[in-house]
């Protein structure tokens, strides 16, 4: 009857144990299912914010409190004086324009950003365009400014990862260009062009790259 009672009791718990198994193996695979509803998911919100940023510049560099009661008006007037009527012929239409939602510094610490929102695409794109050519040159009373895409902080932290081989190919005078979000493109000596798909792969280019005229002489 003990070993009878015994055997029982194992068949009883190996058949919880399986029961368990199969409940587990369930739960992971609905986890698995559920992150990659939530990977789409996030995907779908970053691709969103995106969109909405993309009539946006950020401008740095500008005291507090300078643009008055009326930023549009401003900062529409401004980007004219700072570019030139060769890029900006007339005030652009601003939809709006306010410093960074965040606490406004003490005296002393950093200005906020300025993000500008333009009423057309192509206005904003022919003023970033200017700002990346005049880079380091532009200045308003002196004080020097930049003009930057408005990303969001997902994409700038991806964009951030290529800084340093982004150096390095403008050192070798190989024309990077990081397009959105994070698209790295070179154009080699033949004008080629070329895209590379990580920073490793960028890196390992570098490694690897000897200059055409180099190649020549040897």
């Amino acid at each position: 009857m003990e070993i009878s009672g015994s055997v029982n009791e194992f068949c009883s718990i190996y058949i919880g144990a399986g029961s368990h198994f199969w409940d587990v193996e369930r739960l992971e695979a609905q986890v698995i299912a559920l992150a990659a509803d939530n990977a789409k998911l996030k995907a779908k919100v970053l691709d969103l914010e995106g969109r909405s940023r993309r009539y946006n510049l950020r401008l740095i560099g500008l005291p507090e409190s300078i643009e008055g009661t009326r930023p549009t008006v401003f900062f529409s007037n401004l980007l004219v004086e700072v570019l030139g009527k060769d890029v900006l012929p007339s005030p652009p239409e601003l939809e709006r324009a306010h410093r960074a939602l965040r606490d406004k510094p003490a005296e002393g610490e950093k200005p906020r950003a300025v993000i500008i929102c333009f009423h057309k695409f192509q206005t904003k794109e022919a003023v970033i365009r200017s700002a990346r050519q005049k880079r380091g040159e532009l200045k308003y009373n002196d004080t020097p400014i930049y003009i930057y895409e408005d990303y969001s902080p997902e994409v700038l932290e991806q964009r951030a990862e290529y800084k340093d081989v982004m150096h390095q190919l403008y050192t070798l005078n190989l024309k990077p260009s990081l397009q959105y979000p994070a698209r790295l493109f070179i154009r080699s000596e033949n004008g080629k062009r070329r895209r590379l798909t990580s920073v490793s792969t960028a890196e390992q280019f570098l490694a690897t790259y000897e200059p055409a005229s180099r190649t020549e002489e040897d």
